[in-house]
């Protein structure tokens, strides 16, 4: 039902549209004045859901916060279903602005196992620590050593793991005060968008690529085998597969095949779990395998960027995050 109010201190004319003398009407003079109730005290029980009900509507509106660690943490993971502009508006749309932006939510990462040792990347997702990398990088490790953009470093355990999509959460110890990075949103990008990449390409730490994503939705299969994802001390690169044939080795029976980005920014040996970027400064892929033309018998010092690198789009590790979290090791 719709109702119609009149402001205070008008008069309305009940013969509107008749011919009437003026009306000069005499108002009742204010009600005496009486103060304004006192507040109830609202109870603690209600204060507790209305937070409770807020938290839901944030993740669920895809607002600033993507996620929330545990109701009464303090760290989120800032997430955005817009295109927020992580880049201050003097360098926005330029590569320096991203990179500077973005690099000390990067950090490179050593992991040691039986199988050898590797090199990657990671992005930094919450203040406390929390990392997400690629499976490949961290599988079967039995040390991780995780150095960050300022040059510190830091010792970090898995804290789970999902082969199927090539992703997995560490979280180091000790650490506060961390640039977290902003997760965009992958589903509105298009074919031709810019996109900027950090990561630590055979261990040079902090470099930065550009390019643009050149197909959406590409097959990308890597093994699943935790010493398949390993790379030995004598360099050979960690096998995947694409279009058919294999590069960097053989992938070994148990593989899993993802739906990826494809972008033409240059990624080498060591990019894999790194951030792929857009132009605003939002996180859209984590980046997970390059194409190379060396084969099975070639050593990663022969294989190289041909402009075919391949990431994880960011909705799929937002959408894993829960299970990661939860200390998922399939």
């Amino acid at each position: 039902m719709t109702e119609s109010f009149h402001r205070s201190g008008e008069y309305e004319n009940p013969y509107e549209g008749q011919q009437q003398a003026p009306v000069n009407p005499e108002w009742p003079p204010p009600p005496a004045y009486s103060p304004a109730p006192a507040p109830k005290k609202r109870n603690r029980g209600t204060v507790a859901l209305l937070a409770a009900v807020a938290i839901v509507a944030a993740a669920i509106g895809g607002g600033t916060a993507y996620g929330i660690q545990e109701l009464t943490g303090s760290d989120t993971v800032a997430s955005s279903s817009t295109s927020t502009n992580v880049v201050p508006s003097s360098q926005k749309g330029t590569v320096a602005g991203v990179a500077k932006a973005v690099s000390p939510s990067i950090v490179e990462i050593s992991a040691d196992s039986n199988a050898g040792s590797s090199t990657g990347s990671g992005v930094i997702i919450t203040s406390d620590g929390e990392i997400v990398t690629n499976n490949h990088v961290v599988s079967g490790a039995s040390q991780i050593k995780v150095t960050t953009n300022d040059g510190k470093s830091y010792s970090a355990k898995v804290v789970g793991t999902d082969s199927k999509k090539d992703l997995a959460l560490i979280k180091l110890e000790n650490a506060a005060g961390l640039k977290a990075a902003t997760l965009g949103d992958s589903s509105g990008l298009q074919v031709g968008d810019q996109v900027v990449a950090i990561g630590s390409p055979e261990g040079l730490s902090g470099t930065v690529t550009s390019g643009i994503v050149s197909a959406l939705d590409r097959d990308v299969t890597v093994p699943t085998d935790e010493d398949q994802g390993q790379q030995s001390p004598q360099g050979d690169g960690w096998p995947f597969e694409f279009g058919g044939r294999q590069f960097n080795g053989d992938t070994g029976s148990d593989t899993t095949t993802y739906k990826a980005l494809q972008t033409d920014a240059s990624l080498n040996p060591g990019n894999s779990g790194g951030a792929l970027i857009d132009m605003n400064g939002n996180i859209i892929g984590i980046n997970s395998a390059m194409y190379s033309p060396a084969g099975a018998a070639s050593s990663s010092s022969d294989a190289g960027s041909v402009g075919l690198g391949f990431a994880i789009p960011i909705n799929t590790v937002k959408a894993d995050l829960a299970k990661l979290r939860a200390g998922a090791t399939d």
